[in-house]
């Protein structure tokens, strides 16, 4: 079994709703991400050590790709047959997730990097860990009016 491996996603049905974003994987099943997210600006910081996971949607939010970035513990045909894509990063390593959509890791977290002008649809991050998770859509600086904190 290999140390690491980058899992390519697949694009699943997306459903933004009132109480949060809903992805349903290729095999039936749906995960929700709960809350709506609150509005960053680019380039978003997580928190350290959480799980991230960043979903890219297409114009309409119908549809998009769900990536899970430097998740070690689920195994390659989970994610496979989910449709899930996994991208893994050493400290300071920088890669495209989506085009206009790139991460880094750095220090025990991860930033997402967006070029608006080569997105067409919208980009969510959800944090996860054993205290809770954390729903943010990364959205231009200028389109915040003062109501986002950039993750920092």
């Amino acid at each position: 079994m290999r140390d690491r491996s980058d899992v390519p996603p697949t694009t699943l049905s997306v459903d933004l709703r009132d109480g949060g974003v809903a992805v349903e994987y290729l095999d039936g099943r749906e995960v929700f991400y709960h809350g709506v997210p609150d509005r960053a600006a680019s380039p978003l910081r997580t928190a350290p050590e959480v799980e991230v996971h960043v979903l890219v949607t297409d114009a309409d939010g119908t549809g998009g790709v769900l990536t899970y970035v430097n998740d070690r513990r689920t195994h390659d045909d989970v994610l496979e047959s989910t449709g899930v894509g996994r991208l893994l990063l050493a400290d300071g390593e920088r890669e495209r997730l989506f085009p206009g959509v790139a991460v880094r890791a750095r220090e025990h977290r991860v930033l997402v990097d967006v070029d608006f002008d080569a997105v067409d649809g919208r980009v969510f991050v959800f944090e996860e860990n054993e205290l809770g998770e954390r729903a943010r859509e990364v959205v231009p600086g200028d389109a915040l009016d003062g109501d986002g904190d950039g993750g920092r």
